[in-house]
């Protein structure tokens, strides 16, 4: 299918967030061409018109957001210390049409310019981060994050669709260590599989820290309505033992199992959790439909 892009002007570009981790959040875009299965954001479909089924296949781009950040950058470069910003919460800030927009680029030159002093976010699964390093670098206080669920390239294309692979992911990671930009992986969310074939986890931690990083967020799998749907696709052909595990991913007992897991292979690897803590969505879930 291909991939509709939408140019839309936004009335507000800077809003404030209830994540612990940052103040207030910028999107530049609305959707994202990747098309991870799991992804939680498909539900910001319904405030452009589109339906959950249509995530992956339609990016609305906001084309002014670069003007708007830099009349909205103002009040919060009056407040002291300068708040904590995050970039992108709800889609990704370095996929495909960024090469053509640029709008991460022109809010990071609008950051650099004011001598931006806050802590600066970016979480992204593309290697374009890497077009923006020397920017980074003459923030104060910025770091990227990266999305890496699994080192397994198979697996990665079937759950991530378009995104690009865990290797790449991991060799960019290594890249902007390289660089002095502080980094932290995301691994989010933690596949239920890796719960049979605890090895798996070890051999992700282990790469991670290769990479020269030290500090992950983990995040148990989220599986609101319209998520499971997608994940029901992909658990069609896989063996009937990883359909259960992931029916069962919600239970607590499993999640006690899986925490216990996570935290001996953290302490193995020398890899410091993000807000120690491992975040579960706290309504129970399932993949049966209610």
């Amino acid at each position: 299918m291909v991939l509709e892009i939408h140019e839309v002007e936004a009335k507000t570009i800077i809003s404030s967030t209830k994540v612990p981790s940052a103040d207030f959040v910028i999107n530049p875009y609305t959707g994202c061409q990747f098309a991870c299965s799991y992804c939680f954001a498909s539900f910001m479909g319904r405030f452009v018109g589109e339906s959950i089924s249509n995530w992956g296949n339609y990016v609305y781009v906001k084309t002014n957001a670069v003007d708007l950040f830099e009349k909205e950058v103002h009040r919060l470069l009056k407040k002291k210390p300068h708040p904590r910003l995050s970039i992108s919460t709800v889609t990704d800030p370095y996929q495909g049409v960024e090469r053509k927009y640029r709008l991460t680029r022109g809010v990071l030159e609008a950051l650099v310019r004011h001598k931006y002093r806050g802590r600066v976010s970016i979480l992204t699964k593309s290697p374009a981060v890497m077009d923006d390093v020397s920017l980074l670098q003459e923030l104060e206080n910025a770091e990227v994050g990266l999305s890496i669920a699994t080192t397994d390239d198979v697996l990665s294309r079937k759950l991530d669709m378009m995104a690009p692979l865990a290797s790449a992911r991991l060799d960019v990671l290594r890249r902007l260590n390289e660089a002095g930009i502080r980094t932290y992986v995301f691994v989010g969310p933690l596949l239920p599989h890796m719960h049979l074939r605890p090895y798996l986890i070890d051999q992700l931690f282990s790469e991670i820290k290769g990479a020269g990083t030290s500090e992950i967020k983990v995040e148990f799998l989220n599986m609101p309505r319209h998520v499971r749907a997608r994940l029901n696709g992909y658990l069609m052909d896989e063996p009937v033992e990883i359909q259960e595990v992931y029916s069962k991913s919600q239970n607590a007992d499993y999640r006690k199992i899986l925490e216990d897991q996570i935290r001996t292979s953290l302490d193995a690897h020398g890899l410091k959790l993000r807000f120690d803590e491992i975040v579960h969505h706290a309504e129970a879930q399932s993949l049966v439909e209610d």
